[in-house]
C-alpha cells in the first residue's frame, strides 16, 4: 500500500509516489532538518516479513554508501519506523535509460557517452570490490544535464578478491556470497556465468554493460527471446545480431568493443571496466576527431612524441605504401590497436608488412615496447622495459634505446 502524502519517516515528510520496482517503492520526501527534497525507497510490508528480501535491502544501502562517485546514485541515510524500512537517497531529475530507449536507439554519440560514464560508476564499484550483477537499463538513470547514474544495487555481491579492510568492515560487511546454482539477475543482461548459476565477479558487469550498448546502438534488445527461459538459453549460445552499417565510420570499432564485452567465456571479454572505459573514450575521440584530422593532415608538423592516433594513422598509411601502393595516392584504412592513454615514441612495420612494434609510455609510466598485427590488432608488450624503439631489421631483429 502506497504511502499517503505528509506521512513522516523520521525527519523525513512523504510527498508523492515516485515510481516502483521489484525492491521497494520510491518516494519524493522533503528532509526536514537540512531542507531539501529527497527520495526515498521504502520496502513494502509484504517484503519486510521476508529475512532474504530485508537483507537484500539493506545490503543495497551498506554497498551503495560504501561509494562516492558522480555517476553512483548517493545514499543518505537508512532507517527504521514501526516496521517501515527504508533508504534515503538523493533526488534525481530526468528519466531512466529504459524510458529513453522506448523512443529507439540513441544517437552514436550520445550512446558512448553514456557507456563511457556508466564505466566511469562501474569501474569505482569495483575498486570498492563490489558486483553490481542487475546492470540493465532501468537501473540507469540519464539526469536533465546529460549525468548518468548507476541505480539499485540490490543484488550487488562484495568480492572477497577484491575487497580491502575498508570496504569489509563497515559499510559492506554484510553483503553476502551467492550460493552455487542460484541465478540472480534479469534475463537479458545476465552473463553465461549468471545464467547457469556459477560464480560471477566484475567481468559479470562488463557483459551487461555490452548488453546495454548494443541496445542504446541497434534500438533492440541483443538476446531478446519470447520466453525468459528461451533469452537465457539464447545468451549461453547464441550471438547478438549484426549491428546494422549505418554508420560506417565508426560502426566496426563499436562492434569490436560490443562483441568483446558479450564474450561467452569470461576471459576473453575486457577484464576490467576501467580497460573498457578506455577504449570507449579513445574510439570516441577518434571518431569525433575524424574530420578535423583529415583536413588538417596536410599542414601538421610531426612532434617527435606523437599521439597514439597520429602515430598509427601515419604507420597504416606507410602500411599500403609498403605493399607496393606508393605509386599513386592510397586511401588508407585505419585499425585501432590500443585504447590506453599515453604517448608513442616510436613506431615502425616489420619487413612482413603486417606486424607493427612500437615503443610508448602509458599513463606516466615507464616506456616499453609493444607488437600489433593485422591477426592479432590487440597490442602485446614484449616485456622490454624503459626502452625507445629505433628500428626493426628485416630479421626481426630490434635495435632499441634503454
Amino acid at each position: 500500500m502506497a504511502l499517503a502524502p505528509n506521512t513522516i519517516l523520521g525527519p523525513y515528510e512523504i510527498q508523492s509516489l515516485l515510481g516502483t520496482g521489484g525492491m521497494g517503492e520510491v518516494y519524493r520526501a522533503r528532509d526536514t532538518r537540512l531542507g531539501r527534497d529527497v527520495a526515498i525507497k521504502v520496502l513494502p510490508e509484504s517484503f519486510a516479513e521476508d529475512s532474504d528480501r530485508l537483507r537484500r535491502f539493506e545490503q543495497e544501502a551498506r554497498a551503495v554508501a560504501a561509494l562516492n562517485h558522480p555517476n553512483i546514485l548517493a545514499v543518505h541515510d537508512i532507517g527504521t519506523q514501526n516496521d517501515t524500512h527504508y533508504i534515503v537517497m538523493e533526488l534525481l531529475e530526468g528519466r531512466t535509460l529504459r524510458e529513453q530507449l522506448q523512443e529507439g536507439a540513441l544517437p552514436v554519440q550520445k550512446a558512448m557517452q553514456y557507456a563511457q560514464q556508466i564505466a566511469n560508476g562501474l569501474a569505482a564499484a569495483h575498486d570498492k570490490g563490489i558486483v553490481h550483477r542487475d546492470l540493465k537499463p532501468e537501473n540507469v538513470f540519464c539526469t536533465r544535464d546529460g549525468r548518468v547514474k548507476i541505480l539499485d544495487f540490490g543484488l550487488a555481491k562484495q568480492s572477497a578478491s577484491q575487497a580491502t579492510p575498508a570496504t569489509m568492515s563497515g559499510a559492506t560487511e554484510t553483503i553476502s556470497h551467492t550460493q552455487a546454482g542460484v541465478v540472480m539477475g534479469t534475463a537479458g543482461y545476465m552473463s553465461p556465468e549468471q545464467v547457469r548459476g556459477a560464480a560471477t565477479d566484475h567481468r559479470s558487469d562488463v557483459f551487461a554493460l555490452g548488453a546495454i550498448l548494443y541496445e542504446m546502438l541497434y534500438g533492440q534488445r541483443a538476446f531478446k527471446r519470447d520466453t525468459s527461459a528461451e533469452t537465457m538459453t539464447a545468451i549461453l549460445k547464441d550471438e547478438p545480431p549484426e549491428l546494422p552499417k549505418t554508420y560506417p565510420a565508426i560502426a566496426p570499432g563499436i562492434e569490436r568493443i560490443m562483441r568483446r564485452c558479450l564474450e561467452k567465456e569470461p576471459e576473453q571479454r575486457f577484464q576490467s571496466v576501467a580497460d573498457l572505459g578506455f577504449a570507449i573514450e579513445a574510439l570516441s575521440s577518434t571518431t569525433n576527431s575524424a574530420i578535423t584530422a583529415t583536413e588538417s593532415r596536410r599542414t601538421a608538423k610531426w612532434h617527435p612524441a606523437a599521439t597514439v592516433s597520429l602515430v598509427l594513422a601515419a604507420l597504416f598509411a606507410g602500411w599500403f605504401a609498403h605493399r607496393g601502393m606508393s605509386t599513386r595516392r592510397p586511401n588508407p584504412a585505419f585499425h585501432q590497436v590500443t585504447y590506453r592513454r599515453g604517448t608513442v615514441y616510436s613506431a615502425r612495420l616489420s619487413s612482413d608488412g603486417r606486424t607493427i612494434v612500437y615503443s610508448a609510455a602509458w599513463e606516466g609510466g615507464p616506456a616499453e615496447i609493444y607488437t600489433a598485427s593485422k591477426d592479432f590488432p590487440e597490442s602485446r608488450p614484449m616485456e622490454v622495459k624503459q626502452s625507445v624503439l629505433l628500428s626493426v631489421s628485416s630479421s626481426g631483429e630490434l635495435a632499441i634505446l634503454i
